[in-house]
């Protein structure tokens, strides 16, 4: 049963008309629903066939304004690795006590970054840590002999992405506390890095579809023609 604040929320935003990104970045901040500070995020609908493996879309972008929330990173490395990414910033840093921990059910982390060296030992966790969209990959930079810059590209708004089965991208871009032009200067970066992207194989329209919604608020449509500069 919609609450109060959400039927109010749900007269605020027109069904029937398709906003632009800049006005879709003020009035996501006007519907919030929550007495936290929701996380605004963006849907974007592509027209690429995810099975094919030159149309899984996947990558890395660094917000220009961060994500608004402080991600917790492990790193995974042999002993040489292990002063630099603590000195980073990395809240877990090791390897086989942290294989053992995984194996066991923890995921309490929202980045894993890891050396080449280690990544033979990963592999098994791929069952646990796939779904979860935490697996280590060269192509998001978590795989890397440069521990150090990597987390500090996670703390520093560094976010990751892939396309799923549906052929849609999820991606968390600030909080409703952002002022909308980072809101939407964060939302225009991602969707850059996304168009760069495009594969050569991808036939007909390629960003068919976006909207943008807080938390628990109704999703609001954007028109792909005011994102693609």
């Amino acid at each position: 049963m919609a609450t109060k604040k959400r039927k109010v929320a749900d007269t605020k935003v027109d069904k029937n008309k398709i906003y632009s990104l800049k006005e879709a970045s003020t009035l996501v901040k006007d519907i919030n629903c929550t007495k936290f500070d929701s996380s605004v995020d963006l849907h974007i609908r592509l027209g690429v066939d995810p099975k094919k493996a030159d149309q899984a879309i996947r990558g890395s972008v660094t917000l220009p304004h961060g994500t608004g929330k402080t991600k917790k990173v492990l790193v995974l490395c042999t002993p040489d690795k292990e002063a630099a990414a603590k000195e980073a910033g990395a809240d877990f840093v090791g390897l086989d006590e942290f294989i053992t921990k995984i194996e066991g059910g923890w995921t309490e982390i929202d980045v894993i970054i890891a050396t080449p060296a280690v990544m033979p030992k990963i592999g098994k966790l791929g069952k646990i840590l796939g779904p979860r969209n935490l697996m280590p990959n060269p192509k998001t930079g978590t795989v890397t002999n440069d521990v150090a810059a990597a987390v500090n590209e996670v703390k520093g708004g560094k976010i990751t992405f892939k396309v799923d089965k549906a052929g849609i991208i999820h991606a968390s871009i600030g909080r409703v506390s952002f002022a909308s032009e980072k809101i939407e200067q964060n939302s225009q970066e991602l969707i850059n890095a996304i168009i760069k992207l495009k594969p050569v194989t991808a036939k007909g329209t390629y960003l068919k579809g976006l909207s943008m919604a807080s938390t628990m608020s109704p999703g609001i449509v954007i028109d792909t023609k005011s994102v693609q500069n």
